[in-house]
């Protein structure tokens, strides 16, 4: 595990070339690449691995230009390595395998272990901390296990995510502002031991239909199930908090208050805070890569991140024929990508944990990611096995400032040949 990076002194200013163009990274959600060995699994992952042998002439040349077989360690029926590609692999750091906090170490956070507890088991302490805030709070629902906030926010378990590892703090916009639900949500962050406490709504929904999507699962947790309850439809915002995450050692707040231009697009613009930079939701992979090619076509210098959810979800739904598709998408909008890309331009393509399509479950699987790196006249640079997909965050701080450094990582080199 890497030992936190001391803040710059200001000694190393002078000695520090800044870097003139972007450094643009785009993230596979749940592209695997083998089961790390700290994995905590029945069945072994891979879920590139899975696509290769659920199609065996499976073709990505442009991925393939980029490294792609290099990364992964063998070459396929139709792709081969590339002797001049630039490439390694990238350990996680953080606890078992998340789309959250795999973009906040990403972005340069060193992760702290969490726990796993039902909103039952910290239900006490979270109401008093509420009370102790001035907030008005009563338990309801059948099993007592749901908190009321001034009466239009609940509280309690996500019902979506695995046992004990998110709240939600859910409400109606149409009775209180999401900036009011985000107060409450920080009240509950400062109380709750779980990775990610969510703080969101949505228009158009009253409170008896919230309160009428309030289920139990696995007799264990209890909440308000949002897709049910339409919270998703109609004026949605959403803030995702996530334990011991400080987004003033992450690389877009340092960047942003040294006024360097971030954007971040897809997933990543829901759960990376990004208070001075421009943050583009999407989904469809599609509009994705072209919300990227366009931002790198509008910035002249600074960081661009975009999150490829899409092929996440295709693991989530163990369809690895829709995994394929949205790979071939990315594949097909790489050579736009680099076409626009100025010579100082550095791209880097990464993962945030695996998703095995094939695993028989569909969830997270914890493995090794690629790191495929292409800038102009860069070619055959190795970067072996990263400790943390910290050095992502790292290397974009280091590139544009002189003094700041993230919380965790180590600088990427990109040396011209």
């Amino acid at each position: 595990m890497l030992r936190k990076i001391p803040r710059r002194v200001t000694g190393r200013k002078s000695r520090r070339i800044l870097m003139k163009g972007k450094m643009i990274v785009l993230v596979l959600d749940g592209f695997g690449m083998g089961q790390m060995p700290d994995a905590d699994s029945e069945y072994y992952a891979d879920t590139f691995g899975s696509l290769l042998k659920y199609q065996e002439d499976l073709a990505l040349p442009n991925l393939e230009a980029l490294g792609l077989m290099n990364a992964y360690g063998k070459e396929s029926l139709k792709m081969k390595f590339n002797p001049q590609a630039n490439y390694g692999k990238m350990a996680l750091m953080h606890q078992g395998a998340d789309t959250f906090y795999g973009h906040q170490e990403m972005m340069g956070t060193f992760p702290k272990p969490t726990q796993k507890i039902p909103f039952s088991g910290s239900i006490h302490e979270i109401r008093q901390g509420l009370i102790d805030a001035n907030y008005d709070v009563k338990y309801i629902g059948d099993q007592h296990k749901i908190l009321l906030v001034n009466n239009c926010i609940t509280v309690g378990d996500n019902l979506e995510a695995d046992y004990g590892l998110a709240y939600n703090v859910t409400a109606s916009f149409d009775y209180v502002s999401f900036e009011d639900v985000i107060k409450v949500g920080r009240v509950v962050r400062q109380h709750a031991k779980v990775p990610r406490v969510i703080a969101f709504g949505g228009q158009g929904v009253n409170l008896i239909n919230i309160i009428s999507s309030i289920h139990e699962k696995d007799n264990t947790m209890v909440g308000v199930s949002a897709p049910e309850v339409g919270v998703y439809d109609q004026g949605y915002e959403v803030i995702h908090m996530g334990y011991g995450i400080d987004p003033e050692v992450q690389a877009p707040t340092i960047l942003g208050r040294q006024n360097i231009p971030v954007t971040l697009i897809g997933k990543v613009a829901d759960i990376v805070q990004n208070d001075f930079g421009k943050s583009i939701p999407a989904v469809d992979t599609t509009l994705v890569m072209n919300e990227l090619i366009q931002a790198c076509q509008q910035m002249e210098r600074g960081f661009i991140c975009a999150n490829v959810q899409e092929t996440d979800l295709a693991g989530h739904d163990q369809n690895p024929g829709r995994y394929i598709q949205k790979l071939e998408t990315v594949d097909a909008h790489l050579p736009k990508l680099k076409e626009v890309m100025a010579q100082d331009d550095v791209l880097c393509i990464v993962a945030d944990h695996g998703n095995d399509p094939l695993i028989g479950h569909g969830k997270h699987t914890r493995e090794y990611v690629p790191l495929l790196v292409y800038k102009k006249n860069l070619k055959n640079q190795r970067y072996g096995l990263r400790s943390t997909l910290s050095d992502i965050g790292a290397t974009a701080v280091e590139l544009f400032t002189s003094e700041t450094a993230t919380q965790n990582g180590k600088r990427i080199q990109f040396e011209e040949a």
